[in-house]
């Protein structure tokens, strides 16, 4: 008689496996475009050599436009101390099913450093590793509309 729960447990685990439809290229580029545009990225991130998590960090992202193939222009905002820093920053943006990854690869911000970045987006959250020069971590937090 223990077969039959194991039965129905497994049927059910198979039924949630199963592929959906996740829409075309264009619609999931076109929900990524809407979810990245006047939004701020609020979280936190670690540092691999160093032990516990960042204070509240914010990435201000104004919008986001598809240039060609992966490439995506993102135009950012960055807030040091008095200084209010626009970034119109190219990224390659892939997919893994539904989910966008933002994919950067020895990228160099001026006046920033050169950073790689592997971010996932998904529903109104981020989460994903990073690394500069000399150091690196993982990073998550929340996608909140406006400001």
């Amino acid at each position: 008689m223990r077969l039959k729960p194991v039965a129905a447990f497994l049927f059910l685990l198979a039924a949630g496996c199963a592929k959906k439809d996740t829409g075309s290229a264009a619609d999931l580029e076109k929900k990524f475009q809407e979810t990245m545009t006047g939004v701020t990225l609020v979280g936190y991130s670690t540092r691999l050599n160093k032990p516990g998590i960042s204070g509240e960090e914010r990435y201000i992202i104004e919008s986001v436009s598809k240039m060609t193939g992966d490439l995506w222009l993102f135009r950012a905002r960055l807030h040091f101390g008095s200084h209010d820093l626009p970034l119109p920053i190219p990224i390659s943006v892939k997919w893994a099913g539904d989910t966008p990854v933002i994919t950067l690869t020895d990228v160099s911000i001026p006046g920033l450093g050169t950073y790689t970045a592997r971010v996932l987006i998904y529903r109104d959250q981020y989460a994903g590793t990073w690394s500069g020069k000399n150091e690196g971590g993982q990073m998550f937090g929340r996608v909140v509309r406006g400001r």
